[in-house]
Parts: C-alpha cells; structure tokens; sequence
C-alpha cells in the first residue's frame, strides 16, 4: 500500500498565527480507488487566504466550516498517479481543488478537476498568471469593476497573488493604477516590476490624504482586505464609481462577523455600486479567459512572483505568511 502524508483540522485556530496548535500532519495508508475517481500525487499546493474561512466556525460566510477531524482543503497541482476515469488518465498534469496532503483522491466533477497545458515552461503559472487567482482579477478588474482606460484603479492587498494580477490586468486595459500594500519592499515590487502609477504603503502612510490628491477620485476599487483599507478608500472615490469586493482579509482571523464600513455613507453620497464576487461563480468560465491571459503571459505583460516553500511539512509556516502579509506574490508549497 502506497503511504501519504496530509493536514488533518483539529481545531479551529485563533487568528492567524500559530496553526500548529489547531492542524496536525498524518500519515495514512491510501485505499483502493472506487469507481469514477482519479489520485493525483501533488507537486504543489497553493496557499489560499479565502482557505482560513474553511477552519472557522462560522456557517455565514461564503462556504461552510470545514467539519473537525477533516483533511484541510486546499487547490492543488499535479500528476494522474491512478485513475479510474478515462477523461483522466495517468500521467496527466490536472489542477483542482483536493486536500493539503502528498496524495489526493479526487472525483472529478466535484473537485472542479481539469487537465491542464503541459508545456509551459513553468508550470507553476497554473496557480500564477492562468490560474485561478488570475481569473479572479480579471473578472474582478473587468466585469465587476468595469475598469476603463483612464480611469483610476485602486487595489489593496496590491502585492499579494491576486491583487499584483489586478494591478497588471488594470495597467494592460488602460487604467492607471494605485497599489496599496503594507512595507517599503512591496511599494517598490509595485512600482518597479509592476509598473503601477502609485504605491501607497499602508504601514507607514496615511492612505486617505494619499488617495486624496488624485483628482477626480477613484473610479473602480479592487478589494481584498476590507477594514480600516475600504474605509479610506470609499471618501476618496469619484461619483459613480464602482467598488469590487474580492476578499476580507481583515476579518477572515475572526469567528464573529465584521462590522460595516464606518464610511458606508459615502455608498449613497457618491452613488457608488459595490459587488461581492467569488471563484466559484465562474469556474466554469476559465477557458473563456485563457486566451488573453495567456497572451499576456506570453508578451511578457502578466507576470507573477512565486514564495515557493518545500515540504508538506513546511505548509503552515507558508500560509501564516501569507495570511500575515510577510510574502510577495503568490504562495506555494512544493511537495
């Protein structure tokens, strides 16, 4: 019998630092396949802040809590090692969401599985520039934003793996670009390899009064984080603008429900639409934003910076830093 490794949720941990007390790594002898299902030995895994939600408590928010006991879940990237699908055979290079662990047993259909292109030169760039946190920023930058060339875009969370894609996905269309992210190395990430016209750092200036000397305001807002972010933000938006709600960073630490924005009055006073959206609303889009994300990709125009950590038992100190802003760009875990 084949022996893997994987993460197993005891607990649900207190904020968003010491996961060791609340996740344990086990060992566990994987079984036959049943009927329709594909194993797949995992290469990477992708560490994810709307994941966090899934150890909490909480059953409003945008999935259910991960039941105690149960293997974390998480999107993962690798090899057909079994399958018992012919739509998946071995050998094939598939992306889906599965569990953190070495082996993942998937049925396909309810894991989102896809086989993915096989020739890129790096194929991390399926959870990078042609993943899913690329299709996030895209419908989030062009669709729920609704970004115009120029027009003023602000994105918080601005170097993390789907705010550096908005940033760039906004820059490609036109707009210019206000990238807010927390230190002196990311601002600089921003403005020398991203390009963006603007970098506010959060830690040490003042957001508001920065936003406030663009003129005319801000058009569309991508945002991750929520909080004290969103509140500097919204004062400084123009008329008519429109605000895209992508994650809540700030408050995914938490079992209770955030509060509002203590500038929601600036919704009815500027006349500003704000959406919530989410991945699996679009999933079964992905093909449709491929061709142009790939372009990009290839033109040199997307690119994305990998904190690449080894070892599935190296996996929590990698997604507390990412939940605590200590990275740049997108989070993996190689195994």
């Amino acid at each position: 019998m084949t022996v893997g490794r994987y993460w197993r949720l005891d607990r649900h941990p207190q904020g968003n630092t010491g996961f060791s007390r609340a996740l344990t790594l086990c060992q566990e002898e994987l079984p036959r396949l049943a009927e329709g299902e594909v194993r797949i030995a995992v290469e990477w895994l992708s560490m994810d802040a709307g994941t966090r939600m899934w150890m909490s408590p909480r059953t409003d928010g945008y999935q259910p809590p991960l039941p105690l006991g149960s293997k974390m879940v998480g999107l993962c990237l690798g090899r057909v090692c079994e399958s018992r699908d012919p739509a998946f055979p071995e050998g094939a290079l598939v992306r889906g969401f599965g569990q953190w662990a070495e082996y993942v047993t998937v049925t396909p259909s309810l894991a989102g599985l896809e086989t993915v292109d096989d020739d890129l030169a790096d194929p991390r760039q399926h959870f990078g520039a042609l993943g899913m946190n690329a299709w996030t920023a895209y419908v989030g930058v062009r669709e729920v934003a609704a970004v115009r060339a120029g027009e003023w875009l602000a994105v918080s969370a601005a170097a993390g793996a789907t705010g550096s894609l908005a940033c760039q996905i906004g820059r490609n269309l036109g707009a210019r670009v206000v990238g807010i992210a927390g230190g002196a190395e990311k601002c600089r990430y921003l403005l020398d390899e991203l390009d963006v016209d603007m970098a506010i750092d959060y830690r040490s200036e003042n957001v508001e009064a920065r936003l406030a000397t663009i003129e005319g305001g801000i058009n569309a807002f991508f945002d991750n984080v929520g909080g004290p972010i969103l509140d500097a933000v919204l004062p400084n938006m123009a008329h008519y603008g429109r605000v895209a709600i992508c994650g809540m960073v700030a408050g995914y630490d938490s079992d209770a429900p955030m509060p509002g924005p203590a500038r929601f009055d600036q919704i009815l006073m500027r006349r500003l639409r704000v959406e919530g959206f989410f991945i699996p609303d679009f999933l079964e889009r992905g093909a449709e934003f491929m061709p142009q994300l790939r372009a990009w990709l290839d033109a040199g125009e997307l690119k994305v910076r990998f904190d690449e950590t080894q070892g599935i038992e190296n996996v929590l100190a990698a997604y507390e830093r990412m939940l605590t802003g200590r990275n740049i760009g997108k989070v993996i875990v190689r195994l």
